[in-house]
Order: structure tokens, then sequence, then C-alpha cells
């Protein structure tokens, strides 16, 4: 789908809407990782948005599979439950299911997939496949305002760091992504190295707000194109603990906050300056960011900053649609319903899914 036709779904999406007669309810299902969550939308309206957070995985200092399938299968059904109360909308109101179909943790994502395969099958309706990272991209157009297309998309999670080319709600390309680590992944790493508390990113963030970005510079990795690399900062960043704490046992503690500030101030700066590139190369200049680490305050600041001096217009998404969550599994549920995108009940999760 090219630009303009996304422009034509997006009219016709608002002319259905317009007409009173016309109701679409959408139950969504979002179980990629360590966050159950359950979403009513209904005519492009989100009308609950119910997370239940796994905090088992804190003692851990990171995300156990086993433990994170355990949680979904308990959370499940009063998440669901919450959610159609919520919205004031009954099983039999609804018109089709959506889930997550990847990528995730298989035994988690196993979870959302059959309760949404059973439900459907149950009341006789559609399903709806989502891909995860598609639908970090488009819960820019739950609220106002929206991005135009074409536009640049920086999707940065714990598992994906990608620069995303939209050219319509059904219509993306990848044009830049990680070659190692993900960039959230290198912030929790670091945080962990630090002997901050997992989830790590959020803590760096708090203590950054504090420090001098400048206090201590890191090497940058030179990628060709528009990919990113995060394993070589990871390992400047331990030789750089391991010889300071030699020299000081208590240098960390003793300036934990411009240590987080440098090293959220690398992380930001490997990311802008390819999206910086993207921008050029594609003269596009309607930038979004989306995925867990979108909800940093280093980068949102940082990334409005620079709109400001290249002439961007940049689209933050709200935070509670940045982390894992149902709304925008509904969201891109709604696109897909209006295309007659629909999946049978063959359908199977998948750990890794192609955009």
């Amino acid at each position: 789908m090219r630009a303009s036709q996304g422009i034509l779904l997006i009219l016709l999406l608002m002319l259905n809407f317009a007409n009173n007669s016309f109701v679409m309810n959408i139950l969504a299902i979002e179980s990629s990782c360590d966050e159950t969550s359950a979403a009513v939308i209904t005519n492009g309206e989100i009308r609950s948005n119910v997370v239940a957070t796994q905090l088992i995985h804190t003692q851990y200092g990171g995300v156990v599979p086993e433990l994170a399938s355990r949680a979904h299968q308990q959370h499940i059904v009063p998440v669901v439950d919450k959610a159609l109360n919520d919205a004031k909308v009954t099983k039999k109101d609804l018109d089709a299911i959506a889930f997550t179909k990847g990528p995730g943790l298989l035994g988690a994502l196993l979870v959302g997939t059959s309760f949404a395969k059973s439900m459907a099958l149950g009341l006789d309706i559609p399903l709806i496949e989502v891909n995860h990272m598609q639908a970090h991209v488009l819960a820019h157009f739950i609220d106002d305002p929206k991005p135009a297309f074409p536009f640049l998309c920086l999707t940065v999670s714990g598992g994906h760091t990608q620069i995303v080319k939209v050219a319509g709600p059904l219509d993306m390309e990848i044009i830049g992504e990680t070659r190692d680590d993900a960039v959230g992944e290198a912030f929790d790493k670091t945080a962990k190295l630090l002997d901050l508390p997992y989830p790590g990113g959020p803590l760096i963030d708090k203590y950054a707000a504090k420090g001098n970005p400048l206090a201590y510079p890191f090497p940058l990795p030179e990628m060709p194109g528009l990919d990113f690399s995060f394993s070589g900062i990871k390992t400047s960043f331990l030789y750089f603990l391991q010889k300071r704490v030699k020299e000081n046992p208590d240098f960390i503690s003793q300036n934990i906050e411009d240590i987080c500030a440098s090293i959220q101030f690398t992380l930001v700066d490997i990311l802008l300056k390819k999206l910086k590139k993207a921008s050029r190369e594609t003269g596009i200049k309607e930038i979004a960011i989306a995925g867990g680490v979108s909800a940093n305050s280093g980068l949102r600041n940082a990334i409005q900053e620079l709109g400001e001096k290249l002439g961007w217009n940049v689209y933050i998404p709200a935070f509670e649609y940045c982390t894992d969550n149902a709304a925008m599994i509904a969201i891109a549920a709604q696109f897909k319903f209006l295309a007659n995108d629909f999946c049978d009940q063959t359908v199977s999760p998948m750990a890794r899914m192609e955009f």
C-alpha cells in the first residue's frame, strides 16, 4: 500500500465512523513479553486499556520466559474481563478479536494467541493477527496530533532498534536496524553493571536528570548506512567502570548521576545521528519515535530539540502507549479490519517475525 493508498484508508476510516450507524468493536490482546494487556477500540476510539505488569522478574534481574508465560495464564482472564467492563462492551458486541502474533517470547505469545483463537471461535467472529513492532508505530494514530504519510519512525525497545519508513498504515519498510543488541538492552545491561535493579533503563533516566552528560565521553560506533550497533558501547562502559573502580572503590556511588547522564547522552546521540541521516537521505521531515525506550526523557527532549533545529514535525506518543500495551494492538487491528485482513484458526505465534 503506497502513501496515497494509506491516506485513502484513513479517509475511509473517518467516513465510516462519521456514519452513526456504523459501529466496530475490537478486543485486542497483547502478551509478547512481561505485560498482559487487553484493550477495546470502538470506531477508532480506545475505550479501555488494561495492563497487568509482572513484578516477579525484578528479583531475577531480567525476564524469565517460563515465569512470564505462567503469569500471563493467571492474568489474561481478569485483564480481558476488566477491559470489556471498563469499555462497557459485552462479548456479543465484539466484531473481531486481535492479538499479538509476534515477535516476542514464544510461551508468552502462545497464551495470548490461544486465548484469542478460542474466544473468536466461541463467538464466531474474525481473528486479526498483529505484528508487535508495527503496532508500536501505529500507536501514533491513537491520539492527536497524528503524523502525515510518509513519515520516519525510530522504534526503540528492549529487543529492537529500527528506523522505519511508513508510507501507509499497512505499508512499512525497515531502512535501518541494529546489527547486535537493541538500545533498550544496552540501557538495562549498563544499569546492571552499575548494580541498579531491573529494569534499569528508567533508573538511568532518573539519575541522568541530575547529572552532567559530558562528564565521561564514550566512543561512538562506526556503522555503515543507517544501521546501529550497541555491543561496543557496553564493552567500553565495562572497561571504563573497571578502571575507575580499581582506582576508587566508591567511584560509582559518588558519581552515579554523572555516569548515568553520560551513558544516556551517548546512547541517545547514537540514535539521533542515524535518524538525522535517514531524514536527510529520504527528505522526510515527519519524524516519530515509538517503543519502550521512547519513554526516556533524554531521548524525548533531544529529539524535540533536534526537530526544532532541523524543521522536523516531531511526534512522541503518550507514556502509556510507549511500553507494551493492547491499545496499540487495537489501533493496528482497526486498519487491518477495514482492509479485510483477517487470519484463520490455523494461525500460530512467531517468536521471530518479519516486518
